[in-house]
């Protein structure tokens, strides 16, 4: 789990810093700034969650209850996708209705923090 989810958290980290480059160098002078603000929460909860799926790699190794640790990744994984996800594709596309997709990207990264405090208060 260690090298899988640290790979993928640095993968995440790296597209997020990539993503917020495009979007300051690109992406401002052709966005409302509506949807520019919309990109950049995308990428902001990307970069944060990005570190936080690489802060639960270094940790499954050291947390007691291996199974919360690795629906921690799981779900942090999951809403990025599904969060950071919808956001890019509701500017990008247009379609509103994607702002639904959001929430439930934003529940799930609660999930996944709530994971990793069960595991860290397991004995």
């Amino acid at each position: 789990m260690l090298r899988k989810y640290t790979a993928i958290g640095a993968a995440i980290a790296l597209l997020g810093v990539a993503f917020g480059a495009f979007g300051a160098h690109v992406l401002e002078k052709q966005l409302s700034a509506e949807d520019f603000d919309i990109f950049e929460t995308g990428v902001r909860y990307q970069m944060y969650h990005g570190l936080g799926i690489l802060i639960v790699a270094l940790l499954s190794e050291r947390l007691p209850s291996p199974g919360w640790v690795r629906w921690a990744a799981r779900l942090l994984l999951a809403g990025v996708i599904l969060f950071s996800g919808s956001l890019y594709l509701l500017v990008f596309s247009g379609v509103r209705q994607l702002g639904a997709v959001t929430p439930i990207g934003g529940v799930a990264l609660l999930a996944g923090w709530l994971c990793l405090l069960l595991s860290a208060r397991q004995k």
